[in-house]
């Protein structure tokens, strides 16, 4: 899938944050996109907007993928559209902020929300694009954005840590399952900048954190949304034989994993 012109991508979550700038992304290389929001509607119809202004086409679509009739119906829209769908990306996440060692801070509801997002709303948007994307000639491509709290056990929270786990591991599963018409890969972000995290942990906490990797990177960096965008970008229109891989974009900074002392 060198050539994305004419392409059609569904990208969940992308009313902002790496979602946002993944669909302006493929859209300024001719990708037509689904742009889905659970909440902002605005910041969906500003990204589709700007897409919109490279010379593509956008659907904007309400959706919660934790909702197998709203992942069916973000498939069959972008289908009854144009007609083929290329390229899913699973970008929709949600967690909660609370400490690991803060046992009493998650309960079963937050699992299961935390979950029913993050790991089956990525399965239940794989199985209703598999159809169309099984039957086209070319097939399709999923990138699953899951997190270096899915390999390091460090994150917002050990529930979204363990969700992202799985993500990684359905992404090994899927990949052999589906092939050879889908290729499925995943990318792990560490410490993204941008609003997420700052509305997460407060300013001072967030400068914090964002120094404290960018420390402990070799590359002495931490990941914005641009960058995970070209990740995705990279398994998307690169190499066309690479499957089941994950690729961490964090500078480097899970060469030296620790964790931050507690306070």
């Amino acid at each position: 899938m060198k050539d994305l012109k004419g392409r059609v991508a569904i990208v969940t979550g992308s009313s902002s944050g790496v979602g946002a700038a993944t669909v302006k992304l493929l859209a300024s290389l001719g990708c037509h996109v689904v742009i889905n929001y659970n909440s902002n509607a605005d910041g969906a119809n500003a990204v589709a907007k700007d897409c919109e202004a490279k010379g593509v086409e956008t659907i904007v679509i309400k959706a919660n993928v934790a909702e197998d009739k709203d992942c069916i119906a973000m498939a069959g829209a972008a289908i009854k559209k144009w007609g083929r769908l290329d390229i899913l990306v699973n970008n929709a996440g949600t967690t909660k902020f609370v400490d690991h060692a803060n046992l009493a801070g998650l309960d079963r509801e937050d699992f299961q929300r935390i979950y029913g997002v993050n790991v089956i709303g990525a399965y239940q948007m794989v199985r209703a694009v598999n159809g169309q994307m099984q039957k086209q000639e070319e097939g399709g491509v999923v990138v699953n954005v899951a997190s270096t709290a899915g390999v390091t056990g460090i994150g917002s929270c050990v529930a979204y840590a363990a969700s992202k786990g799985a993500l990684v591991t359905m992404t090994l599963s899927l990949a052999r399952a589906l092939g050879p018409k889908i290729r499925m890969n995943a990318v792990c972000p560490g410490f993204i900048e941008g609003d997420w995290l700052k509305d997460g942990f407060g300013e001072k906490r967030y400068a914090e954190l964002m120094d404290f990797n960018r420390k402990n990177a070799p590359l002495g960096v931490t990941a914005t949304a641009d960058t995970v965008a070209d990740a995705i970008l990279y398994f998307i229109s690169g190499p066309q034989v690479v499957t089941g891989e994950t690729m961490i974009v964090d500078g480097g900074r899970h060469l030296s994993m620790a964790p931050l002392s507690r306070r």
